[in-house]
């Protein structure tokens, strides 16, 4: 992939800042979401307009907040669920924050890194009407303290529109839920990629990056998943980003440094106990500024690159389970 020196923001490119740990109550909220496999079963249609009702909420009124590419060829996908910035013209008249605050913290070009596996599957909706990696019961921000201190409404908001965002939150879970059974019905076992980005110059322009003991080039989050079960796949994953030939220098990984991966691995990890591994993988925005949104293209490509490899090799060892 090459990308353009001229290239721009677009629309549908969200920064992850995750939440820290699994724990508990994610497992819990795992368990009761509509697309949990512990819910009833419903069929489930590629195309949002062909949804049923899930969990007695009809979703046909609303686009899906991402979409899927390629074709599920392998047991590999990779997912930029926070790669979107769009917003619903209801809801967008109503943010109290502008295009450029919302998209420091959103993962702008993740999307791009999607294409390392088969099949992807890339956030549309900004993480500001729905962020698809924190539990349904958090999933809209009402308050700062659950968006960087930010006052995202001007007003608290209708709940009318609370409950349209929770319905495209449901659709996205129940059509992940239908990839993943697909997959684990053709390949017995299958890895998702989960690849965020994160903030690292956060006291404003110029300022002097994050701590890097703290923040590593490549943060690996496993903290949901059967460590030990999956060591062949991460080991091999984390080894071959470490060994890559990153122009001028190696790249710094390590696991559970900064993030230990959100809701949505844990989701995928309580549904597909034995069957599923998902590899949380935050980016530290080295490759872009993350004040002004101005990507740096031969950045984009070598991480590219080094996912690619990554990919292949997580594909060996799968094969050798």
């Amino acid at each position: 992939m090459r990308i353009p020196s001229s290239v721009c923001i677009t629309p549908c490119c969200v920064a992850s800042e995750q939440i820290p740990a699994a724990n508990d109550e994610f497992q819990r909220v795992a368990a009761e979401l509509p697309g949990s496999r512990r819910a009833q079963r419903v069929p489930i249609m590629h195309h949002a307009a062909a949804y049923p009702k899930i969990g007695g909420t009809n979703v046909t009124d609303l686009p899906l907040p991402c979409e899927v590419r390629g074709q599920l060829e392998k047991p590999l996908l990779a997912a930029a669920i926070h790669a979107g910035h769009a917003v619903r013209p209801e809801l967008a008249e109503l943010l109290a924050i502008d295009g450029a605050t919302r998209l420091r913290e959103e993962d702008p070009f993740t999307n791009h890194w999607v294409q390392v596996a088969p099949t992807g599957v890339v956030g549309t909706a900004s993480r500001f009407e729905v962020d698809l990696n924190r539990p349904r019961d958090g999933a809209v921000y009402r308050t700062p303290e659950q968006s960087w201190g930010l006052q995202v409404w001007k007003e608290p908001l209708p709940e009318a529109l609370v409950a349209g965002s929770l319905r495209r939150y449901d659709a996205f879970y129940a059509e992940v839920r239908r990839l993943l059974d697909e997959a684990e019905r053709r390949f017995e076992r299958f890895v998702v990629l989960d690849l965020h980005s994160y903030n690292h110059h956060r006291d404003g322009p110029g300022s002097e990056p994050a701590d890097p003991r703290q923040n590593p080039d490549v943060n690996v989050g496993t903290g949901s998943m059967d460590r030990e079960r999956w060591a062949p796949v991460v080991d091999r994953f984390i080894a071959e980003m470490a060994e890559f030939a990153y122009p001028g220098r190696r790249l710094d990984v390590r696991e559970n440094v900064k993030f230990r991966g959100g809701y949505f691995p844990t989701w995928i990890h309580h549904g597909y106990p034995k069957s599923g591994c998902v590899i949380a993988v935050e980016m530290k925005k080295f490759f872009m500024d993350e004040w002004t949104g101005e990507p740096d293209p031969e950045h984009i490509e070598a991480i590219e690159r080094a996912l690619s490899g990554a990919a292949a090799g997580v594909l060996e060892e799968l094969e050798r389970m």
